[in-house]
Protein backbone atom coordinates (compact mmCIF):
# COMPACT_ATOMS: atom_id res chain seq x y z
CA UNK A 1 0.00 0.00 0.00
CA UNK A 2 1.23 3.56 -0.63
CA UNK A 3 2.59 5.45 2.35
CA UNK A 4 0.31 7.99 3.99
CA UNK A 5 0.37 11.25 1.96
CA UNK A 6 1.37 14.72 3.03
CA UNK A 7 -1.60 17.09 3.00
CA UNK A 8 -1.48 20.56 1.44
CA UNK A 9 -3.85 23.40 2.40
CA UNK A 10 -6.51 25.01 0.25
CA UNK A 11 -10.03 24.19 -0.86
CA UNK A 12 -12.19 21.15 -1.49
CA UNK A 13 -11.45 18.49 -4.08
CA UNK A 14 -14.41 17.12 -6.07
CA UNK A 15 -14.98 13.89 -7.94
CA UNK A 16 -17.22 14.86 -10.87
CA UNK A 17 -19.20 12.43 -13.01
CA UNK A 18 -21.65 12.64 -15.90
CA UNK A 19 -23.34 9.98 -18.03
CA UNK A 20 -25.09 9.86 -21.38
CA UNK A 21 -28.85 9.43 -21.63
CA UNK A 22 -29.75 5.76 -21.24
CA UNK A 23 -26.03 4.97 -21.10
CA UNK A 24 -25.84 5.51 -24.85
CA UNK A 25 -22.33 5.18 -26.26
CA UNK A 26 -21.43 8.79 -26.91
CA UNK A 27 -17.75 7.88 -27.36
CA UNK A 28 -17.87 5.30 -30.14
CA UNK A 29 -14.57 5.73 -31.94
CA UNK A 30 -11.16 7.27 -31.39
CA UNK A 31 -12.32 10.51 -32.99
CA UNK A 32 -15.03 10.93 -30.33
CA UNK A 33 -12.53 10.49 -27.50
CA UNK A 34 -9.96 12.76 -29.15
CA UNK A 35 -12.59 15.47 -29.68
CA UNK A 36 -13.37 15.39 -25.96
CA UNK A 37 -9.66 15.62 -25.14
CA UNK A 38 -9.45 18.75 -27.29
CA UNK A 39 -12.53 20.11 -25.57
CA UNK A 40 -10.93 19.56 -22.15
CA UNK A 41 -7.94 21.57 -23.29
CA UNK A 42 -10.20 24.35 -24.57
CA UNK A 43 -12.31 24.35 -21.39
CA UNK A 44 -9.18 24.58 -19.28
CA UNK A 45 -7.95 27.61 -21.25
CA UNK A 46 -11.33 29.35 -20.98
CA UNK A 47 -12.08 28.46 -17.36
CA UNK A 48 -8.91 27.32 -15.61
CA UNK A 49 -9.49 24.72 -12.94
CA UNK A 50 -7.04 22.31 -11.35
CA UNK A 51 -7.59 18.93 -13.01
CA UNK A 52 -6.05 16.15 -10.94
CA UNK A 53 -7.32 12.97 -12.59
CA UNK A 54 -9.74 12.00 -15.34
CA UNK A 55 -11.03 9.07 -17.34
CA UNK A 56 -13.27 9.05 -20.41
CA UNK A 57 -15.36 5.93 -20.96
CA UNK A 58 -17.81 5.10 -23.74
CA UNK A 59 -20.92 6.16 -21.79
CA UNK A 60 -19.55 8.54 -19.15
CA UNK A 61 -16.59 10.43 -17.82
CA UNK A 62 -14.95 11.09 -14.46
CA UNK A 63 -12.85 14.08 -13.46
CA UNK A 64 -11.24 14.84 -10.12
CA UNK A 65 -10.79 18.60 -9.78
CA UNK A 66 -9.65 21.12 -7.19
CA UNK A 67 -11.39 24.49 -7.70
CA UNK A 68 -9.73 27.68 -6.51
CA UNK A 69 -12.74 30.02 -6.40
CA UNK A 70 -16.44 29.70 -5.66
CA UNK A 71 -18.32 29.09 -8.88
CA UNK A 72 -15.38 27.55 -10.75
CA UNK A 73 -16.80 24.04 -10.55
CA UNK A 74 -20.22 24.92 -11.97
CA UNK A 75 -18.86 27.25 -14.66
CA UNK A 76 -16.32 24.72 -15.93
CA UNK A 77 -18.59 21.68 -16.10
CA UNK A 78 -21.61 23.57 -17.36
CA UNK A 79 -19.57 24.86 -20.32
CA UNK A 80 -17.87 21.47 -20.87
CA UNK A 81 -21.09 19.42 -20.99
CA UNK A 82 -23.11 22.00 -22.94
CA UNK A 83 -20.42 22.55 -25.56
CA UNK A 84 -19.71 18.84 -25.89
CA UNK A 85 -23.40 18.06 -26.38
CA UNK A 86 -23.80 20.70 -29.09
CA UNK A 87 -20.67 19.68 -30.99
CA UNK A 88 -21.45 15.97 -30.63
CA UNK A 89 -24.93 16.42 -32.14
CA UNK A 90 -23.52 18.40 -35.07
CA UNK A 91 -20.73 15.87 -35.66
CA UNK A 92 -23.12 12.90 -35.54
CA UNK A 93 -25.85 14.71 -37.53
CA UNK A 94 -28.42 14.28 -34.78
CA UNK A 95 -29.26 17.91 -33.99
CA UNK A 96 -32.75 18.07 -32.45
CA UNK A 97 -32.70 14.49 -31.15
CA UNK A 98 -32.84 15.54 -27.50
CA UNK A 99 -30.39 15.55 -24.64
CA UNK A 100 -27.01 13.84 -24.81
CA UNK A 101 -26.44 13.76 -21.05
CA UNK A 102 -28.81 12.26 -18.52
CA UNK A 103 -28.77 15.49 -16.53
CA UNK A 104 -26.58 17.90 -14.63
CA UNK A 105 -23.17 16.60 -13.63
CA UNK A 106 -22.78 15.05 -10.18
CA UNK A 107 -20.03 16.19 -7.84
CA UNK A 108 -18.77 14.57 -4.66
CA UNK A 109 -16.47 16.33 -2.15
CA UNK A 110 -13.34 14.32 -1.35
CA UNK A 111 -11.06 14.65 1.66
CA UNK A 112 -7.44 15.41 0.78
CA UNK A 113 -5.83 12.38 2.36
CA UNK A 114 -5.92 8.63 1.66
CA UNK A 115 -9.51 9.07 0.47
CA UNK A 116 -8.27 11.29 -2.36
CA UNK A 117 -5.87 8.57 -3.45
CA UNK A 118 -8.70 6.02 -3.32
CA UNK A 119 -10.87 8.17 -5.61
CA UNK A 120 -8.10 8.78 -8.15
CA UNK A 121 -7.25 5.10 -8.15
CA UNK A 122 -10.91 4.23 -8.74
CA UNK A 123 -11.19 6.74 -11.58
CA UNK A 124 -7.99 5.71 -13.33
CA UNK A 125 -8.67 1.99 -13.12
CA UNK A 126 -12.16 2.29 -14.71
CA UNK A 127 -10.97 0.84 -18.06
CA UNK A 128 -9.45 -2.10 -16.21
CA UNK A 129 -12.69 -2.72 -14.31
CA UNK A 130 -14.52 -2.63 -17.64
CA UNK A 131 -12.02 -5.19 -19.01
CA UNK A 132 -11.20 -3.17 -22.10
CA UNK A 133 -7.46 -3.07 -21.33
CA UNK A 134 -5.06 -5.42 -19.57
CA UNK A 135 -3.26 -2.56 -17.83
CA UNK A 136 -4.88 0.67 -16.69
CA UNK A 137 -2.06 2.78 -18.13
CA UNK A 138 -2.82 1.46 -21.63
CA UNK A 139 -6.13 3.37 -21.82
CA UNK A 140 -5.27 6.44 -23.89
CA UNK A 141 -8.15 8.53 -22.57
CA UNK A 142 -7.22 8.88 -18.92
CA UNK A 143 -4.85 10.90 -16.77
CA UNK A 144 -2.85 7.76 -15.94
CA UNK A 145 -1.86 7.39 -19.61
CA UNK A 146 -1.52 11.14 -20.13
CA UNK A 147 0.93 11.59 -17.25
CA UNK A 148 3.05 8.68 -18.43
CA UNK A 149 2.89 8.94 -22.21
CA UNK A 150 0.59 11.80 -23.25
CA UNK A 151 1.41 14.81 -25.43
CA UNK A 152 2.49 18.01 -23.75
CA UNK A 153 -0.86 19.76 -24.25
CA UNK A 154 -2.66 17.04 -22.27
CA UNK A 155 -0.04 16.92 -19.53
CA UNK A 156 -0.27 20.71 -19.28
CA UNK A 157 -3.89 20.64 -18.06
CA UNK A 158 -3.02 18.26 -15.20
CA UNK A 159 -2.19 19.96 -11.91
CA UNK A 160 -0.01 18.67 -9.08
CA UNK A 161 -1.92 16.68 -6.51
CA UNK A 162 -2.79 18.05 -3.06
CA UNK A 163 -1.14 14.94 -1.59
CA UNK A 164 2.05 13.20 -2.59
CA UNK A 165 1.61 10.84 -5.54
CA UNK A 166 3.09 7.48 -4.47
CA UNK A 167 6.07 6.28 -6.48
CA UNK A 168 4.38 2.92 -7.03
CA UNK A 169 1.14 4.56 -8.17
CA UNK A 170 0.77 2.81 -11.54
CA UNK A 171 1.27 -0.58 -9.94
CA UNK A 172 -1.19 0.32 -7.18
CA UNK A 173 -3.86 1.39 -9.68
CA UNK A 174 -3.54 -2.00 -11.36
CA UNK A 175 -4.03 -3.93 -8.12
CA UNK A 176 -7.61 -5.25 -7.66
CA UNK A 177 -10.08 -3.31 -5.55
CA UNK A 178 -11.54 -5.22 -2.65
CA UNK A 179 -15.31 -5.59 -2.39
CA UNK A 180 -15.20 -3.26 0.64
CA UNK A 181 -13.34 -0.53 -1.30
CA UNK A 182 -15.61 -0.73 -4.32
CA UNK A 183 -18.84 -0.95 -2.30
CA UNK A 184 -17.95 2.09 -0.22
CA UNK A 185 -17.26 4.13 -3.33
CA UNK A 186 -20.42 2.96 -5.07
CA UNK A 187 -22.91 2.93 -2.19
CA UNK A 188 -21.94 5.88 0.00
CA UNK A 189 -20.53 8.27 -2.58
CA UNK A 190 -21.78 7.62 -6.12
CA UNK A 191 -25.23 6.34 -5.09
CA UNK A 192 -25.96 8.81 -2.28
CA UNK A 193 -23.90 11.88 -3.27
CA UNK A 194 -22.16 11.70 0.09
CA UNK A 195 -18.79 13.38 0.76
CA UNK A 196 -15.97 10.84 0.80
CA UNK A 197 -13.59 10.95 3.75
CA UNK A 198 -13.15 10.29 7.45
CA UNK A 199 -16.35 10.34 9.49
CA UNK A 200 -15.65 13.64 11.24
CA UNK A 201 -14.65 15.35 7.97
CA UNK A 202 -17.73 13.98 6.19
CA UNK A 203 -20.06 15.38 8.85
CA UNK A 204 -18.32 18.76 8.85
CA UNK A 205 -18.25 19.03 5.05
CA UNK A 206 -21.85 17.88 4.65
CA UNK A 207 -22.96 20.62 7.04
CA UNK A 208 -20.80 23.23 5.31
CA UNK A 209 -22.17 22.35 1.84
CA UNK A 210 -25.78 21.64 2.89
CA UNK A 211 -25.41 17.94 2.12
CA UNK A 212 -26.59 16.64 5.47
CA UNK A 213 -29.46 14.77 3.79
CA UNK A 214 -26.88 12.46 2.18
CA UNK A 215 -25.88 11.17 5.63
CA UNK A 216 -29.29 9.76 6.53
CA UNK A 217 -29.17 6.05 7.06
CA UNK A 218 -31.00 3.86 4.58
CA UNK A 219 -31.99 0.22 4.62
CA UNK A 220 -29.24 -2.35 4.71
CA UNK A 221 -27.92 -2.90 1.16
CA UNK A 222 -28.05 -6.32 -0.39
CA UNK A 223 -24.84 -8.30 -0.32
CA UNK A 224 -22.71 -8.31 -3.42
CA UNK A 225 -20.35 -10.96 -4.58
CA UNK A 226 -17.49 -11.26 -6.98
CA UNK A 227 -15.65 -7.97 -6.83
CA UNK A 228 -14.76 -6.06 -9.98
CA UNK A 229 -16.21 -6.40 -13.43
CA UNK A 230 -18.84 -4.88 -15.69
CA UNK A 231 -18.62 -1.73 -17.78
CA UNK A 232 -16.85 0.59 -15.37
CA UNK A 233 -18.64 3.21 -13.33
Amino acid sequence: MPRRPRIAPGGIVYHVLNRSVGRMKMFRKDGDFEAFNRLLIEAHKRLPIRILSYCIMSTHWHLVVWPVNDGDLTAFFRWLAHTHAMRWRVSHRTVGYGHLYQGRFKSFPVQRNDHFLAVCRYVERNPLMARIVDRAQDWRYSSLWAREYGPGEMRAILSPWPVERPRNWVRHVNEPLSNKERDRMMRTTLARNQPFGDEQWVEKTAKQLNLEHTLRREGRPSRTGGGEGGNGN
